[in-house]
């Protein structure tokens, strides 16, 4: 449902308070936005998805399988053109063979063509060690350090999902964890060096109705990172075991990160709450710039209402309700011009 120039904008004019209208017409509007169309692309997606070194035949059909499942995602349910999804492996299945020199390409690439506005996931998968000479994914012959990851990812412009699902990742969060950057490990510790299941967990939220808790039709990254978290603890709890493995999330670029399920105030969690890897322009609009814009700025209010209802508790009822007013009354007005 859009709210319309006949349906409500209209009968608001410029300066017009939502206190003065009353609080039905504030609740009005904000049912309204739950239940209002995927929010409008802010730029391109792009996504480089990475399974290593498998060292067994049982590894490499599930890290094929995590893979595949993903880029099925994107391709068919989240419409990526063929050349926004670059695919590495072993099997040939894969774009290309997941060599350092192939990373390197295809990061090379987004950095040529990620604006401002745009965001560039990249997910590996497989196995990986943190010992005294640094943190290491294993790829088809000779790897790259945590530090050249870093360096690959640095350029490329717009906001950076990184995720190392792989075991020994945990040296990754605060060496890659940045400005406009959300970075998932799927361990809280160095020493934890097992095989993990948050892959499997992880690409699945991305096509489970479930991890969509908002219900807004679309999965942010915190929903899949919290919907992953909690089926790693129930995997663990269901056969009586200690976790072996603990995901962390950072997007305040401070390199700590949080558990899904962590009682420490933390303000991890506000970036990735309103990251999604769904492109948010649809296709068939990439031919009318005009309705477009629009729509790239109805998105960026969304966010922001979104990072202003996460905030609501440590604001005063005063300027809570300023903020929204403000917010709200600006998407009536974008919905008004479409």
């Amino acid at each position: 449902m859009t709210i319309t120039g006949d349906a409500h904008a209209s009968r608001m004019p410029d300066g017009v308070s939502l206190r003065r209208l009353g609080t039905w017409t504030l609740l009005v509007l904000c049912g309204l936005l739950c239940v209002a169309p995927s929010r409008a692309d802010a730029g391109e997606r792009y996504a480089l998805l990475v399974t290593g070194a498998s060292g067994g035949e049982a590894y490499a059909k599930k890290y094929q399988k995590w893979r595949t499942a993903l880029a099925l995602t994107l391709r068919e349910q989240l419409g990526y053109p063929a050349d926004h999804l670059i695919t590495l492996g072993e099997d040939e299945g894969a774009s290309a063979r997941s060599t350092r020199d192939n990373v390197r390409n295809a990061l090379n690439d987004f950095r040529r063509r990620a604006v401002e506005g745009d965001v560039t996931l990249i997910l590996l998968i497989g196995h990986g060690s943190a010992d005294s000479d640094g943190a290491k994914f294993n790829l088809v012959g000779p790897d790259l350090t945590v530090d050249e990851w870093a360096a690959l990812i640095r350029p490329i412009a717009g906001r950076v999902v990184f995720v190392n699902s792989a075991s020994g990742s945990f040296p990754f969060l605060a060496t890659l964890a940045g400005r406009n950057r959300v970075v998932l490990v799927a361990n809280d510790s160095a020493a934890q060096s097992f095989e993990t299941v948050f892959p499997d967990y992880f690409v699945a939220a991305f096509a489970d109705e479930m991890a969509d808790r908002d219900k807004n039709g679309k999965v942010s990254l915190l929903e899949a990172f919290d919907y992953a978290s909690a089926k790693v603890k129930a995997f663990f709890d269901g056969k009586g075991q200690l976790a072996t493995e603990r995901p962390l999330l950072d997007d305040t670029g401070a390199g700590i990160g949080r558990e899904y399920d962590s009682k420490e105030p933390t303000k991890d969690g506000q970036l990735a709450q309103v990251t999604y890897l769904a492109p948010e322009v649809p296709a068939s609009l990439a031919g009318n710039p005009e309705l477009a814009s629009l729509l790239r700025r109805r998105a960026e209010f969304e966010d922001r209402l979104t990072v202003l209802k996460g905030n609501k508790e440590s604001m005063t009822p005063e300027r809570y309700e300023e903020e929204l007013e403000r917010i709200l009354l600006e998407i009536a007005r974008i919905d008004r011009q479409r």
